[in-house]
């Protein structure tokens, strides 16, 4: 079986895997990091997001044998005592209900975040719809991204 070196969360694993195997199976399986969730594994819901190279991606179709040299962060790696601001807005706005998709939802927050640090309602509206939540807490995730703006821009 083929091994790969991956740079997740700023720590270098070696993981033996076929290279078609999906990253989200590598995250969870064989490293143990489990916040990254299964959704639907066809790129529709967005509970499996993570950040690469900074951009958000669905870790369900991202094969590993392409995360080679790539900078992999997970709800894991966005801090390790959740001060991150979009963790603390999180909690601040009271976003989670059932909270399974909320890494995805933070991991694509923290992704735009780092690309436009005073994004408007159209591109957030926009990015955010990529990723899908079941109990309805859109109104809740947008008040956070705006509480996690305003920390950001202190």
């Amino acid at each position: 079986m083929p091994s790969f070196s991956l740079n997740v969360n700023n720590k270098i694993h070696t993981v033996e895997a076929e290279a078609d195997m999906p990253l989200l199976w590598v995250l969870r399986d064989l490293l143990d990091l489990t916040g990254t969730k299964y959704g639907c594994g066809v790129a529709s819901c967005g509970a499996c997001t993570v950040m690469m190279d900074g951009f958000a991606i669905y870790s369900c179709q991202r094969k590993v044998g392409t995360c080679v040299n790539k900078k992999i962060i997970t709800i894991e790696g966005l801090s390790e005592d959740g001060s991150h601001p979009v963790q603390k807005a999180w909690l601040q706005a009271g976003v989670p209900q059932c909270g399974y998709c909320q890494p995805g939802q933070m991991m694509t927050t923290a992704a735009m975040l780092e690309k436009n640090k005073n994004p408007s309602d159209e591109i957030i509206r926009s990015t955010m719809s990529s990723n899908l939540c079941r109990c309805g807490t859109y109104q809740r995730i947008k008040e956070a991204i705006h509480i996690a703006i305003e920390e950001i821009n202190k």
